[in-house]
């Protein structure tokens, strides 16, 4: 995994999981490596792994079980699209409809 440095790894982690959710490679249930596993596989401190899943924990996308490891939620797939589109809509399409304007583009002439 490649790393941009201008973004922190644990939320570029974050970001990975979840795209592999929204592309199906992750399945509600499915178990996900381990902190361990999963820092050795990407090559990152296992305590940035660990804030990774305590984000996406507390944010419903994957729960622990004890003694098992960390797993999908069920209804994961929707928290993720939904909260990807909150930021699509609060950060990108401000910066779109700008340059658009600055351009002189209508809706039209894109569509």
């Amino acid at each position: 995994m490649e790393f941009d440095s201008n973004r922190p790894i644990y939320l570029q982690i974050c970001d990975s999981v979840c795209d592999r959710i929204l592309g199906g490679e992750l399945q509600p249930g499915g178990r996900i490596p381990s902190v361990r596993d999963y820092g050795g596989e990407i090559g990152v401190n296992p305590n940035t792994v660990m804030r990774s899943y305590e984000k996406l924990t507390d944010a419903g996308i994957i729960f622990n079980k004890r003694g098992i490891g960390y797993f999908i939620a069920d209804n994961a797939r929707e928290i993720v699209l939904e909260k990807q589109r909150e930021a699509f809509i609060r950060n990108e399409v401000p910066q779109i409809l700008k340059k658009m304007s600055l351009l002189g583009l209508s809706p039209e002439d894109i569509f």
